[in-house]
This record gives C-alpha cells, structure tokens and sequence, in this order.
C-alpha cells in the first residue's frame, strides 16, 4: 500500500518565475538537504521534546565551497508521542525539522517543505504505513495512526529537509587558509589525517575548541598538540589530548551515558 501524498500546491499565477536568484555569500532559503536518521524512533517510547539526530548525506556548497560537510549533525524534536493503546487504538508519532550544523559551527534553520507557506520554519515529518517511507506534509503537523500498532521510523531512513529563510555567511570561515609565511607544499606535509569515531554516531567533534564535524569523521590537523573531545547529549563529554605527528591517525570514543 503506497505512502500518501501530500496535497498539491495551488498552481503559480501566470507569468510568474519559479527561478530563484542565487545571493552572493548566502546559504538560500528552499536549498534542498538531504539527510539520514541517525538513530531509531518509536512511539513506544519517544517523549515529547526529545531531540533526534539525522546526519547530512550530501555536503552542501556555496559558490563551490563546501559549508556543510557531509555527515553533519541536523536534529529534529519530537511534537508529538504516544505508544500504543488498549482497544486497537494505534500510536502516534509526530517529528518536527529544526536545523543542521554548518561546517562553521553556525546552524541553520530547516523546514520539511520546499516553500515557505504552510509549516513555519520548523516542519512535520511522519513515518510512512509501509517500509521506510517518511511524507513530509506542508500545513499544519499531521498525526499518523497505524491501527493497534507502534509507529517505528528506523535508522537509516532518508528524508529531504530545506532551508529555512536565506542566511548570510562570512565565507573566509569556510575556505581554507594557509598560515602567513608558510609555503604551500610546506604546510601540506605538516598536515595529519584523524579520523574520529565514537560508539554512539552523530556526536558533535571539536578539536582545540572548534567544531569539525559529526562521528564518524576524518579531518585535516596540523602536526602538534591537540585537545579532541567527542560531545553528544545525554552522554558525558569524552576528551583526549594528544601529539600528531603527521600520516593518519584514529582515535575511537566511548561514550558513557549521563
């Protein structure tokens, strides 16, 4: 049995353009995003507030640079949860898209549809009645009900959020710089690969301070001393200071719940 659809949109009036004009340096309102649930959901036992992590599938660029790398941490909340009840009366399961993490450590705000009527900036996501299909609904958050049965949205369901509202970005954040005085090939054979992953994926990584990226990650360092530390709600912060020397290096975190 196919997942339903949204109801369509009004029709454009004539004449008018569906172009967008691209704004320099901006992060556009509507720019699709592709992301992947992190973690399984289900309405026997979400609680209302609660915070879900999905991970960016595609990085998104801005005049060619990347801002939002792949694997980047997006959450969304839970509106709206209750597990099954007596009677044959099924659960309900509501989500709401709220925003990603840009490679700069900003976030960015998203909406679950393409335009901006209808669902604000934050937007309703609902699990489908068969497989992984998830519908996203452009009015006002629908409840999805499954007779007698607990709604489950699994790990590794895709979806497509957008942005919400245009957002300006200083773009030196975001383009790599090289050190004054130091010649290119110098600074490169002075760099170190780190790959960084955790027991729990989607943690918030930052080296020396400065977020870089979600688990399982690799980034560039530069040989040295640093502070890694692996961060994710409802679980203690897991810190290592080490030297890298260069080549590649992988450290592995885990994480212990709060």
């Amino acid at each position: 049995m196919p997942a339903k659809a949204a109801a369509a949109s009004p029709a454009a009036p004539a004449g008018a353009s569906a172009a967008v004009v691209a704004t320099p340096n901006t992060l556009m309102d509507g720019t699709a995003v592709k992301l992947r649930l992190a973690e399984t959901i289900t309405s026997a036992n979400a609680k209302v507030g609660q915070s879900v992590s999905f991970e960016v599938v595609d990085e998104v660029d801005v005049m060619g640079v990347m801002v939002v790398p792949k694997g980047a941490q997006a959450l969304a909340t839970v509106t709206e949860a209750q597990s099954k009840r007596s009677m044959g009366r099924g659960g309900k399961l509501d989500v709401n898209i709220d925003s990603m993490r840009l490679a700069d450590g900003e976030k960015a705000a998203l909406r679950a549809t393409e335009g901006g009527k209808g669902g604000g900036h934050t937007g309703a996501m609902t699990a489908g009645i068969v497989g992984t299909a998830i519908v996203f609904f452009p009015a006002a958050p629908l409840l999805l009900f499954i007779h007698g049965k607990d709604i489950s949205i699994p790990k590794g369901t895709e979806v497509t959020a957008f942005v919400a509202g245009d957002m300006h970005l200083e773009m030196a954040k975001f383009v790599p710089q090289d050190a004054p005085g130091v010649v290119a090939g110098t600074a490169v054979a002075q760099m170190a690969s780190l790959a960084v992953d955790a027991s729990v994926a989607g943690a918030d990584i930052e080296v020396d301070g400065a977020f870089v990226g979600n688990t399982p990650s690799t980034v560039s360092v530069a040989a040295g001393k640093h502070e890694i530390t692996v961060k994710k709600s409802g679980y203690q912060d897991w810190t290592r200071n080490m030297t890298v020397s260069g080549g590649a290096v992988r450290v592995s975190a885990e994480m212990v719940a709060k």
